[in-house]
């Protein structure tokens, strides 16, 4: 059976289309025994694996395997015992795609960990999963990473076929003048603004298809896989989930008005609270909290994950001023910590620095607040181009 995977990993790695090398690929550490890839459905989980066995292996290379969970022959074999077989057959690394297929998928990659010592193994996951929390025996032998979407740079990168490099937030914040004079030189970020707002984020856009299409589909997948099949919740309560997701996307900003969204949806507040936090879990929402508060407390916004998906859900009700707030918080997420802002800033970033998302320059300013413009190509002080958030990865 063996010989099977190995033809269609084969197949899979030359008939792959380019791609864009992913700024994560050489983040993770390699070597490991056991490695997690988290990500949400439709980020490019699938190629990002098939390009690392491509780099590192070739095609005919048989030390190295991709193998996904959808297939029939798991359902006769468990994945230790195929890893058994690989490491047998003088296989080293097993790349395991949608590992949460199986169900005792934790249990499995344990026992390969422990009893298959010459096999290194790299799994995909849904975001949803909480690798350590909920699977307490992969504590200290899984090295979990998350692979987002494209930013904006990566998607600057593909459109106008450069190789513009990364800055960190206090690079951008200390330098953004001469950096954006030095991007300017090749090409104008304004130019691919909108379209990357619109359907950047996704690697799918890429294919020639109907881009708002595939992605209803995708959400509704991450909804009808991801959550209710991860978190085993009854199917009966899907519409419920998904008019949630409706109501959040329509509302707006501000707090969720938690008891309106319980009634509307039919179930309790408590309810209405975890369904939130798994739509976040999702990468469909984002919550943004006041400084020193969590859940299970209700969040003091909620905005949608990426702007891409803003106008999925709503194509002709976008609010610029969200739009940019949501790009803004989808940019920093994952390696900042982003906070409700007071009365004079729109969000706190890492406890100390306070920004504003504007629409066009405020006539008065505070001195202790960035000020983040959408429609600038080059900033000037305290007021950075909104775009320039989008080079943070």
């Amino acid at each position: 059976m063996l010989e099977s995977f190995f033809r269609t990993h084969q197949y899979l790695i030359e008939h792959m289309q380019p791609m864009l090398r992913r700024a994560l690929m050489d983040e993770i550490d390699w070597k490991a025994r056991l490695i997690g890839i988290k990500g949400s459905r439709g980020v490019g989980k699938t190629a990002f694996l098939l390009q690392y066995a491509r780099e590192n292996f070739g095609s005919k290379d048989r030390r190295c395997l991709y193998i996904n969970m959808n297939n029939f022959y798991f359902q006769g074999k468990t994945l230790f015992e195929f890893a058994c077989e690989f490491q047998r057959a003088g296989g080293q690394v097993l790349l395991i795609d949608q590992v949460f297929k199986d169900p005792d998928w934790s249990h499995e990659l344990r026992s390969i960990h422990d009893r298959c010592p010459r096999l290194r193994v790299v799994f995909t996951g849904s975001s949803v999963m909480r690798l350590k929390e909920e699977n307490p025996e992969l504590n200290g032998i899984v090295a979990s990473y998350n692979l987002r979407g494209f930013s904006f740079r990566e998607f600057l990168n593909i459109k106008a076929h450069l190789n513009l490099r990364t800055y960190g937030l206090r690079e951008i914040q200390n330098r953004h003048e001469r950096i954006s004079r030095e991007i300017l030189a090749q090409v104008n970020p304004l130019d691919y603004f909108p379209a990357y707002l619109h359907h950047g984020y996704y690697p799918f856009f890429l294919e020639k298809s109907n881009f708002s299409e595939n992605l209803l589909k995708v959400m509704n997948m991450m909804i009808e896989v991801d959550i209710l099949l991860i978190k085993q919740i009854e199917l009966k309560y899907l519409n419920r989930i998904k008019k949630l997701l409706y109501l959040v996307a329509s509302a707006g900003t501000g707090a969720p008005n938690v008891t309106q969204l319980a009634s509307e949806t039919q179930t309790s507040r408590a309810t209405v609270m975890n369904y939130i936090k798994y739509l976040s879990d999702a990468r469909l929402i984002n919550m943004v909290y006041r400084q020193n508060e969590e859940f299970p407390k209700k969040p003091s916004e909620l905005l949608m994950h990426n702007t891409n998906l803003m106008y999925a859900m709503m194509p002709d009700q976008v609010d610029k001023q969200v739009m940019m707030e949501t790009f803004f918080q989808n940019a920093l997420w994952g390696r900042h910590e982003i906070c409700m802002g007071d009365r004079s800033s729109s969000f706190i970033i890492d406890k100390t620095q306070r920004f504003r998302i504007c629409l066009e320059s405020p006539r008065r300013k505070n001195t202790d607040i960035i000020y983040a413009l959408s429609d600038i190509t080059e900033g000037e002080g305290q007021e950075v181009p909104l775009w320039m958030y989008g080079f943070l990865y």
